[in-house]
């Protein structure tokens, strides 16, 4: 607004702040018709969040516990099975795809293992790849 008050056109505004004249044109005849005000940036209209900031925030914690404390098989940690965890830690349901991005939120990659697997057998690692790797590489095509 401050820059039509100056004079400047439409497609002046709209290539100086990097957006078509279209917006520029829907922005003003906004704030001619509600005011300045109606202008500024709000919040989006949506559901509550279902977890507080604190049990967020505690969600890792549970987590760290691994899987099979959950009575899972494995140590592997998939949106499904923390969605399971959600429920039963606080009876608030979410649907997977959603616990993908609440995980995103809390910089938590499970797919990431922090350690290594404890039947992970070093010796017969070592042997693979000294004996039977170079012999299968050695075979013709």
């Amino acid at each position: 607004m401050e820059l039509q008050r100056k004079g400047w056109s439409q497609k002046t505004i709209a290539e100086a702040l990097g957006v078509t004249a279209a917006a520029v044109s829907r922005w003003l005849a906004t704030a001619a018709a509600h005011g300045p005000d109606a202008l500024l940036a709000r919040s989006r209209p949506g559901a509550p969040p279902k977890l507080t900031p604190e049990q967020k925030a505690l969600l890792p914690d549970f987590l760290g516990y691994g899987a099979e404390a959950y009575g899972f098989r494995g140590e592997v940690w998939t949106c499904q099975r923390v969605a399971q965890v959600i429920e039963a830690e606080y009876g608030v349901r979410y649907h997977r795809s959603h616990v993908s991005r609440l995980l995103q939120q809390l910089q938590w990659t499970p797919q990431q293992p922090r350690e290594r697997a404890a039947q992970r057998d070093e010796a017969a690692i070592e042997r693979w790849r000294s004996q039977v790797w170079p012999a299968l590489k050695k075979r013709p095509k």
